[in-house]
């Protein structure tokens, strides 16, 4: 499974190809002789609410975080760093390599990582300012 999130409100040119030992990469510049194609990306950032169906009555209270990320990805990263930094509590589940992360990623209709969730609130992808918005708000 690929997932692909590109955390900037701005808009951006995402690149991708396959290097010599046959792995996907991606980057913002398209390196020569890569054969690079370009990748279109739907809108990220967007915070909606969750259905209470889908996560436990512990899940969804409101100082709960929980972050859907997969290994490979810099966002998810960035996202981990930072409430590590600001000390916010979270619990993380790996969509490719663990069964609840799998499971709770279809249930909520993740189409690319990270997914974070808030109490009842969701932001897919990432950014610091909307993040503590959700988080103080």
């Amino acid at each position: 499974m690929l997932l692909l999130v590109f955390s900037s409100s701005v808009v951006a040119e995402i690149y991708k190809w396959i290097d010599a030992d046959g792995n996907p990469q991606f980057s913002d510049r398209a390196p020569s002789g890569t054969g690079a194609e370009q990748v279109d990306l739907r809108a990220i950032n967007t915070i909606k609410s969750v259905s209470v169906a889908t996560l436990s009555d512990r899940d969804a209270s409101t100082s709960t975080v929980i972050l859907y990320s997969a290994g490979w990805c810099g966002v998810c990263k960035q996202a981990r760093a930072y409430m590590q930094r600001q000390g916010i509590p979270y619990r993380e589940f790996d969509v490719e390599k663990t069964a609840r992360g799998r499971k709770d990623f279809r249930r909520l209709g993740g189409t690319g990582v990270p997914v974070i969730l808030i109490g009842r609130q969701r932001m897919n992808g990432f950014s610091i300012r909307r993040f503590e918005e959700l988080y103080n708000g």
